[in-house]
């Protein structure tokens, strides 16, 4: 059973002063759980080295894809496949940040991965901020948590110019390039988390703008443009896939502006390779019975209770779990059902004294950095909390 610390809840007002305004969801109950989830120094470097180690294997598994052509296998869209490869062969390409699902390290119970949002994760307000700020106003040791996440990505955007590890010589070798960061119009929460990675890249030394996505000129031949002003680098908080498929123009423009050198784009096209689930798959190929990994496969698994999921989804959608019989005992509906599924053995999620799931959330940001935790049932979907942690 897991072991909860309750705390005094942060208020709204407090929470909207931070610029956290997605805090309640749509049944009016509190998205921000008042409970923190207490974890041990132990657990906390197990979550560490377990996400070092499973990005390490998504590299290779990416170079498994890229020498072998697997595009197709991992449902990849044709048309960023050319964007893809050619961010994977230059390392100006840097990864920003991504976050690592995962079940167990707590309770017990072993780390396995439930797959890897790299290329749009959600939670990053969560757990670089409002969980740091629930041990602050709660007169709680501010520095007992896994979370150094806010620190990890000022260097992670410096290192988008030193491109190495030691990001001292930043200042000596940034030239002022421009830094956009954009989302789409009238997503608050989309909006808000990339103001805050604006404002991080902003504190690293860039020279930044925010602008919404229909605001933006693209040309393939000269950049990215915003008010007449060209920007070398773009962050955006909007998923390739999406891209590909509902606007293959400006895919065609991006895969173009990668080619000829104009911007570099944040994050890079070749994290829709990790983000999909059929690299759970190639995973599994890889690295077989591996501790942190759970089988997976494009076919149903014979006699195992299993999680059938879509290539590509978000929140619980289109999520299925399946007895042994690869009969649906609990399903969730979504918009994600026209893509190809994956098939990977089922674990038991942690749970309270109350049966509700937790799932750990592990943010990679040149290493693990940041732990934070949702909550809800056996499939987490859009209602689900955000409970942050306490390392005792």
């Amino acid at each position: 059973m897991i072991t909860l610390q309750k705390t005094t809840p942060l208020t709204t007002e407090y929470l909207e002063s931070l610029g956290f305004v997605w805090h309640t969801d749509s049944d009016e109950s509190a998205y921000i759980s008042d409970e923190l989830v207490v974890i041990s120094e132990e657990e906390a470097k197990a979550y560490y080295e377990a996400a070092n180690t499973l990005y390490d294997m998504y590299v290779e598994a990416g170079e498994y894809v890229v020498e072998n052509n697997l595009f197709h296998e991992i449902g990849i869209p044709f048309n960023l496949i050319e964007a893809i490869k050619e961010s994977w062969e230059n390392d100006v390409h840097w990864h920003l940040y991504g976050r690592f699902d995962l079940a167990g390290g707590i309770d017990g119970k072993p780390i396995k991965l439930l797959e890897f949002n790299a290329d749009t994760p959600t939670a990053l307000f969560e757990t670089a901020v409002v969980q740091w700020a629930i041990l602050k106003q709660n007169g709680l040791e501010e520095a007992a948590q896994f979370n150094a996440l806010y620190e990890a990505l000022i260097d992670n955007f410096k290192r988008l110019v030193t491109l190495d590890e030691d990001v001292s010589g930043f200042e000596e070798r940034y030239e002022g390039w421009k830094f956009l960061f954009t989302s789409i119009r009238g997503n608050a929460e989309e909006e808000n988390t990339v103001r805050l990675l604006q404002h991080i890249a902003t504190e690293a030394g860039y020279t930044t703008r925010f602008a919404y996505i229909d605001e933006i000129e693209f040309s393939a031949e000269e950049g990215i443009f915003y008010n007449d002003e060209n920007y070398e680098l773009w962050f955006k908080l909007i998923p390739w896939e999406d891209i590909a498929l509902e606007e293959s123009d400006l895919a065609m423009l991006l895969t173009n502006i990668i080619k000829n050198q104009k911007a570099i784009i944040f994050n890079p096209a070749y994290t829709l390779m990790f983000q999909s689930k059929g690299m759970l798959k190639i995973l599994w190929d890889l690295y077989p019975g591996h501790p942190l990994l759970l089988e997976t496969s494009f076919e149903p698994l014979h006699g195992k209770k299993q999680v059938e999921k879509p290539l590509f989804g978000r929140e619980g959608g289109n999520v299925s779990i399946l007895d042994v019989n690869a009969q649906p005992i609990e399903s969730v509906e979504g918009d994600y059902g026209n893509h190809k599924m994956v098939y990977q053995a089922y674990t038991e999620l942690s749970t309270d004294s109350q049966g509700s799931s937790y799932q750990a959330g592990v943010f990679y940001a040149y290493e693990a950095c940041g732990l934070g935790f949702r909550k809800g049932g056996k499939i987490l979907g859009n209602m689900s909390k955000f409970v942050g942690h306490i390392v005792t």
